[in-house]
């Protein structure tokens, strides 16, 4: 009940203004946000990449309303791939994009997004990064499994972000196959008649999607911070003699940075995902949704 009340208010405007305006917060989410500048994401991710880290950079931001808006984010994470160019920190590294944020919710969204994440995939190509498209609630799916179909055609590097929870997903898997996948359980609070509702069932899910992703070609990016699932993987990942670097894990920044550090120094591919911007309530309140100890920990901040 309360990770469905904390997804619900992700979308509010009126407690966007509550927590915004509460001076503690910014301290809280420095745990879970780079920063807001472009400067602090430079600088976390050399930190990151210092210790044998890979990153996914995402510049927070979602929900677009207006063509400036959608045009100011494209700018940001061209400025970003300018940014790594100048400070040698392309190598390995990517980008997260969510549609959302590149207009895909205007009127002419879908070929508007489009080419905003063309203009992105092709700077990336050129510095020799990478981008995935992060997936959004189940309403946005076949708007953006189509979007990345698009550009895979002239970047067949292009990842897609799907979510265990929808009851869709192991038919999306299959059709994705080749590819890069990430695969995560889902932020977003979902009917039933979409999506699984018990954590149990959540995870067989996920289970099931770990397995189809590493019986078939392409390169799995198992995104989750949940001890079982990274022991299953790796069981998964030898059944299917597959070898480090044909497959990564992925974890959220501020999230079980030990544990991050951990399979680093195992010789395991470990990606870390790392927000920043100033647009960050939405992303700040599904990570207090996902845990309660992320919860119990912003709640700690003000006692």
């Amino acid at each position: 009940m309360i990770s469905r009340l904390l997804l619900a208010s992700a979308r509010s405007d009126r407690m966007r203004r509550l927590v915004v305006s509460v001076p503690l917060t910014r301290a809280v989410v420095d745990r879970f946000v780079a920063g807001e500048a472009l400067d602090a994401a430079v600088a976390a991710t050399r930190e990151l990449t210092g210790a044998g880290l890979a990153v996914t950079l995402d510049h927070l931001g979602e929900d677009t309303r207006d063509r400036e808006r959608a045009e100011a984010v494209r700018d940001a994470y061209l400025e970003l791939f300018d940014a790594f160019a100048e400070h040698g920190l392309t190598k390995d590294a990517e980008a997260s994009l969510k549609l959302s944020a590149l207009g895909q919710g205007l009127s002419d969204g879908r070929a508007l997004s489009l080419e905003h994440a063309r203009r992105i995939c092709e700077r990336a190509d050129a510095l020799g990064m990478t981008v995935t498209v992060d997936m959004e609630d189940h309403t946005t799916v076949d708007a953006t499994l189509e979007a990345v179909r698009d550009l895979r055609a002239d970047f067949p590097w292009v990842g897609v972000a799907i979510q265990a929870m929808l009851r869709r997903t192991e038919g999306d898997l299959r059709d994705l196959a080749g590819g890069r996948v990430r695969l995560v359980k889902g932020a977003y609070a979902e009917p039933a008649s979409v999506a699984y509702q018990g954590r149990a069932e959540v995870d067989r899910a996920y289970v099931r999607g770990m397995r189809l992703l590493m019986e078939q070609d392409g390169h799995p990016m198992i995104a989750s911070h949940d001890p079982r699932m990274i022991e299953i993987a790796l069981e998964l990942a030898r059944r299917n003699d597959r070898e480090p670097g044909s497959y990564e894990f992925q974890m959220l920044y501020g999230i079980r940075s030990d544990e991050q550090r951990r399979l680093a120094g195992a010789g395991e591919r470990m990606r870390v995902y790392v927000p920043y911007g100033g647009d960050w309530y939405g992303y700040f309140m599904r990570r207090l949704a996902e845990r309660p100890a992320n919860l119990a920990f912003f709640l700690r901040s003000f006692l």
